[in-house]
């Protein structure tokens, strides 16, 4: 089923305050209680609203150090493939991995406490990867612009 503007409006609330009571969603998108748990339901049960999440921040848990990895594996083999995305998952710094077209194959996002941290990670963690030939990091200097928020 597609989303009419209530829905959107439902998402677009919720996707920014999780945590807001039925009541007040119900106020902020102009529907009664029951109508707008109904549908906040469907859009749960039809997969628009994946899961419900507490965003921590990085500062307070002492992950200041932001890394892009770009990593190139030695060969694009379903084995190879299989077997990093397997075990990338398993490095709990790696806050997003993604399989890109172009230049690298991989892209990971990884939250360091230092570039300390970063180095031993480097070395223990990310170069022992399945199939890794190479890697570029990258260094965030400064966050300008974050957000979970999808369009809606």
């Amino acid at each position: 089923m597609g989303l009419d503007a209530t829905d959107r409006r439902l998402l677009d609330v919720l996707q920014k305050q999780g945590r807001i009571s039925n009541a007040d969603l119900s106020e902020r998108v102009n529907l009664s209680p029951s109508a707008c748990h109904r549908r906040v339901q469907r859009l749960e049960d039809e997969g628009f609203i994946r899961n419900y999440v507490a965003l921590l921040n990085p500062t307070k848990l002492g992950r200041t150090t932001v890394v892009w990895v770009e990593i190139t594996l030695s060969s694009q083999s379903d084995e190879i493939l299989n077997s990093f995305e397997r075990e990338v998952r398993k490095v709990p710094e790696v806050m997003e991995c993604h399989l890109m077209a172009g230049k690298a194959d991989f892209l990971l996002k990884v939250a360091a406490i230092d570039t300390e941290d970063f180095a031993r990670l480097h070395r223990s963690r990310l170069a022992s990867l399945p199939g890794v030939a190479q890697l570029q990091s990258s260094f965030s200097l400064r966050e300008v612009q974050n957000t979970t928020a999808f369009p809606v």
